[in-house]
């Protein structure tokens, strides 16, 4: 199927041991072609395609698709194809570790941290849905942009425009106590007053907009998501002229911060750039990977009888069950006749009697007579 969106993958130490090449199989391939190899398990990666049986194996041929190309290109690999994990590169369970710790998936470069080797306490268990490594958060550094206002907390709403007039736009927004409190203690001002020019200089990355509307929002800093007929609005600019701090720290987001990642045309282009557009799909966490398998098995369990009925009327619902259970009582009697005599079921044996059920089913409706009431 080429590079799959999201998949369970594995690694097999038998085929690729440490000092080979790394390569990554996919589940229907772990059962196929290595049942009885060692396999790392490396739970779900994007973008990635099978590399059973290329020219990474060398002897072995894929069992389910035995054409393939040599390499997968576009395929990404780390020290997890090798069993290593998070920056101590150790295994998973460390047989030496007798610390108790919690392993957690970055959600860009996808290798799995201890919790104690993040740089940061994680948040309780179901406090957070997804996690940005030290290295990531540096490769991605204008995420600590949003990182006050969205890691490891509940997105606060969106504060709206209040009133429009015939100059241009006025922005009228009020901070929250609890904002004034969190924006002064990233900057470590301790006054309640804080100057325009004094914040400009506590900037840690100040903003690079130009331009007549980025001089407004510098002037008007307000939060907002939508843009207004007269503007092209840039959240991410209007974020960075605020103050904000960078550690070196992972940090921890609620389940809807993508959403609020600013999709301006400037902002997608430096995603392309740093290769990480996924951050804006919302169909890329593992969470919704998972929600789409637990849909799939919901309806693979689903009764095709039971979605018939649904659509019919009364009426055809009792005639439909009355015929099903006909067929099933008539069925489960001929089909024992050969059970008791320990005789093999043949096509003929099927068709015969199907012949025979339709045949009693005509007479029983030729001798039918409907009145009106």
């Amino acid at each position: 199927q080429g590079a799959v969106k999201r998949q369970a993958l594995y690694a097999c130490s038998t085929c690729t041991p440490p000092g080979a090449e790394p390569a990554g199989i996919c589940l229907a391939c772990s059962y196929e072609c290595h049942g009885t190899h060692r396999l790392f398990e490396l739970y779900t990666k994007r973008n990635f395609r099978c590399d059973c049986g290329n020219s990474k194996f060398k002897n072995l041929q894929c069992k389910l698709l035995p054409e393939k190309g040599k390499v997968n290109s576009g395929n990404k690999y780390n020290d997890n194809f090798y069993g290593l994990y998070c920056t101590c590169k150790r295994p998973y369970p460390d047989p030496e570790d007798e610390i108790p710790d919690e392993m957690i998936q970055c959600i860009v470069c996808e290798d799995w941290f201890h919790g104690r080797h993040l740089g940061a306490v994680p948040p309780e268990s179901g406090d957070f849905h997804e996690m940005v490594c030290q290295a990531c958060m540096k490769h991605c550094h204008f995420l600590w942009a949003y990182a006050l206002q969205l890691a490891g907390k509940e997105i606060p709403p969106l504060t709206k425009a209040n009133s429009l007039e015939d100059e241009g736009i006025v922005l009228k927004v009020e901070e929250s106590e609890e904002q004034k409190k969190e924006i002064k203690k990233e900057s470590g001002v301790e006054h309640h007053d804080i100057k325009e020019e004094k914040q400009s200089e506590q900037f840690n990355e100040p903003s690079t907009s130009s331009g007549y509307c980025s001089k407004f929002l510098q002037k008007f800093p307000v939060e907002i998501a939508e843009t207004t007929s007269e503007f092209s609005f840039c959240k991410l600019k209007e974020l960075q002229s605020k103050p904000f701090v960078k550690k070196d720290t992972a940090t921890f987001w609620p389940s809807n911060w993508r959403s609020k990642l600013c999709t301006c045309e400037d902002c997608l282009k430096m995603y392309s750039e740093l290769e990480v557009q996924f951050l804006t799909d919302e169909c890329d966490t593992v969470l919704a990977y998972e929600n789409k398998g637990t849909s799939d098995q919901e309806t693979e369990r689903r009764d095709p009888l039971m979605d018939t009925l649904n659509s019919m009327n009364r009426v055809q619902q009792v005639e439909l069950i009355c015929e099903y259970n006909d067929l099933k009582t008539e069925l489960t009697d001929y089909l024992r006749r050969f059970a008791d005599e320990g005789t093999v079921v043949k096509r003929e044996d099927i068709q015969h009697f199907f012949e025979e059920f339709q045949s009693r089913k005509r007479r029983r409706t030729n001798r039918m007579q409907y009145y009106c009431s």
